[in-house]
């Protein structure tokens, strides 16, 4: 039997198989396929989970030693120029693919409970395959070409789910947005990965690494250019993963359904860019200026999404908020030159993240059965409050997940978050300040998120708050005239395929970070044993522990002003802070306007600047083929007057020619004196 690792070009293949089966069966026999709902979900389920088993076989082998495998094989070639393509497999894309395998299944099982009503249910499943089968690719991609295919492949997939309910204006111009403000940074990718071809001729990490610093140290390619080309790559990670000002489009593709959601902030989209980030750390690592400037747009990125969540009332968008602010965390990482630190983080990031946004579907799944198929009502966490008693399952494991993504030890994300926290401290002290004040902002809007939506009294039954909140949201619908005879006893725990996926997360996410400790990094000996060797020499206990103190310090002070305000009530933040600094308080409201900054600019601004080419095409470049015609048709009817038949009148044309001629040259000639 072959290795796991020989084999690892099915991991993709397998799920794309599920998809292009189920998607012919869609075009091909709608009805039918529709019918058979069960019989697609659990065939595409298997796909994905035999890519899983090879996955999980595939990590055990790399834990093992097995070294690492690459097949290439010509594509195309003319001459001395090749394209090669094929697959690799090492510790990295074996984690990923681990990753991505496990959220994908859990994901396709809530998704059976969470849209087993909805009529598109096989659409949905097949771009599921299709989206996972996408990043599958990505991740075993032995080269930048091939990166490239399979980033636009995730991309078109997101494009498919964001905007699945497309018959929604809110869905189909997410999707829109998501789209367009993607091609921006694919846009640099592309430009990135040409210029760099050009500078070395390959598309491999390595030889491009080399490559670059040859050409720099020769002076053959200007130090600014593989700047410049550097950042045009980085361009298309800053748009996929969410980083200033590319990072508009996430918060918006809530609009898709919540299982989407999951595995755009856990396994997939933003995942994207920051594997490409570390598939890259090569190349970056020989630039610091570059390092730097990953660091700083992460860092901006941070404190933007945290200040933005502190004041979301929609469960879902503080939930997108928060994967904008983590996201820092991981670009950190790559900027301070610590790749390893950075992956770590998206894999404990991922299976709490991940949780949460499972969680939160749960939450609006049952609050529809008391408000109605209104997103606007069902996401409102002034609406929300009271559901632990109803639903102990996913109170549990959302508070685990707002306990992990806190910091706080010994869950997950404190030994991740903290990791990264001490590389940037050496690397970058402001940078690490920043990531320092937001671990507290943090604490506070996911605790804010757990109080309002699970504890105190329910709001659900609020008619008039309803009412209010639909009429600010300019929605227009009639309330219903039966009213629910007890809406507070209509709301009940999911069922078990909904659950059991949060469950099953919980897990790692309570535990997973002990496979990180900075004095003994099992993940960091997978991934470059050279650095958790470094990192264990250079571990000193009393430089880890006021970082950790004052990082846990700093959590729990954000925690405890979210249960004074949203659970104890003994503060009100509304006087305290938003009455006393409403425009600071409308700033964040209103996202920092960048929606609105975008809308002006770029939408406005270059329908003006269409309207305004259209007016040049028809009045100018219409006029002058307009003229020409007009020119044509003078010309010819001026002409056939001299079409008269008669020699003798040709001959006067002629004569008269022949003595216009003599005029001229006779003027223009000089005078003999």
């Amino acid at each position: 039997m072959p290795q796991a690792s020989e084999i690892a070009w099915l991991i993709p293949v397998f799920p794309l198989i599920g998809a292009v089966f189920s998607g012919l069966g869609l075009i091909c026999a709608n009805k039918k396929i529709n019918n058979s709902r069960e019989i697609v979900s659990i065939s595409l389920l298997s796909f994905v989970g035999i890519s899983a088993v090879i996955s999980y076989k595939a990590l055990i082998e790399q834990i093992n030693g097995y070294q690492s495998v690459e097949k290439l094989f010509v594509w195309a070639s003319a001459g001395d120029f090749t394209i090669p393509m094929g697959f690799v497999l090492d510790p990295l894309g074996s984690v990923m693919l681990t990753l991505v395998t496990t959220i994908t299944l859990l994901v396709m099982i809530y998704s059976h409970g969470y849209m087993s009503h909805d009529k598109g249910y096989v659409r949905f499943f097949t771009y599921l395959a299709l989206f996972s089968s996408s990043m599958m690719g990505l991740i075993i991609s032995p080269n930048l070409l091939e990166i490239y295919v399979f980033w636009e492949l995730v991309g078109m997939c997101s494009y498919l789910l964001v905007g699945f309910w497309y018959d929604r204006d809110g869905a189909a111009n997410a999707a829109q947005k998501a789209f367009v403000v993607n091609r921006v940074g694919d846009f640099g990718l592309l430009l990135g990965i040409l210029g760099l071809f050009w500078a070395t001729k390959s598309f491999d990490f390595n030889q491009i690494a080399l490559g670059v610093s040859q050409s720099v140290s020769d002076n053959s390619l200007p130090v600014w250019a593989a700047l410049l080309l550097c950042f045009l790559v980085f361009l298309g990670p800053m748009a996929k993963s969410a980083q200033f000002p590319l990072h508009v489009w996430l918060p918006d593709a809530m609009e898709g359904p919540t299982p989407i959601s999951a595995l755009i902030h856990a396994a997939t989209m933003v995942a994207a860019g920051i594997f490409l980030v570390a598939r890259l750390q090569p190349l970056y690592s020989l630039f610091p200026s570059i390092q730097f400037i990953i660091a700083l747009v992460g860092t901006i990125t941070c404190f933007l999404g945290a200040s933005i969540a502190l004041t979301q009332m929609d469960l879902k968008k503080g939930l997108a908020y928060s994967t904008v602010s983590q996201l820092w965390y991981m670009m950190l990482a790559m900027g301070c030159g610590a790749p390893v630190a950075g992956i770590f983080h998206l894999i404990t990031h991922a299976c709490f993240k991940a949780m949460l946004f499972l969680g939160s579907g749960s939450v609006i799944h049952a609050m529809e059965e008391v408000v109605g198929h209104q997103p606007v009502l069902a996401q409102d966490m002034r609406l929300m409050g009271g559901l632990r008693k109803k639903m102990p399952f996913t109170s549990t494991t959302f508070l685990i997940g707002c306990v992990a993504i806190s910091g706080i030890p010994p869950l997950a994300g404190f030994w991740s978050k903290d990791e990264i926290l001490g590389n940037a401290f050496i690397s970058f002290p402001a940078f690490w300040f920043v990531g320092f004040l937001t671990a507290g902002m943090t604490a506070f809007y996911m605790f804010r998120l757990y109080f309002l939506t699970f504890e105190g009294d329910f709001r659900g039954g609020n008619k008039a708050l309803q009412k209010e909140l639909l009429l600010a949201s300019k929605i227009n619908t009639e309330e219903d005239e039966e009213e629910h005879e007890e809406e507070h006893g209509s709301l009940h725990e999911s069922p078990w395929s909904m659950t059991f996926p949060l469950v099953f997360l919980a897990v790692p996410s309570l535990i997973i970070g002990f496979m990180g400790f900075p004095w003994d990094s099992k993940f960091a000996n997978l991934l470059d044993p050279e650095e958790a060797l470094i990192a264990l020499e250079s571990f000193e206990l009393k430089e880890f522990l006021p970082l950790a103190i004052a990082s846990v310090v700093i959590a729990l002070i954000g925690i405890t002003i979210a249960y004074q305000a949203y659970f104890a009530k003994k503060i009100n933040l509304s006087i305290l802070f938003a009455q006393r600094f409403p425009s600071v308080n409308k700033f964040l409201s209103n996202k920092w306007y960048l929606d609105d900054i975008n809308e002006k600019l770029f939408v406005k601004g270059s329908r003006k600047l269409a309207k305004e080419v259209l007016e040049v095409d028809s009045k100018v470049v219409d006029g002058v083929v307009n003229l020409t015609g007009l020119v044509t048709l003078g010309s010819g009817e001026g002409l056939k007057y001299f079409e008269t038949g008669k020699a003798q009148f040709y001959a006067l044309i002629v004569f008269g020619g022949v003595i216009l001629l003599v005029a001229i040259f006779g003027f223009q000639s000089p005078q003999i004196t």
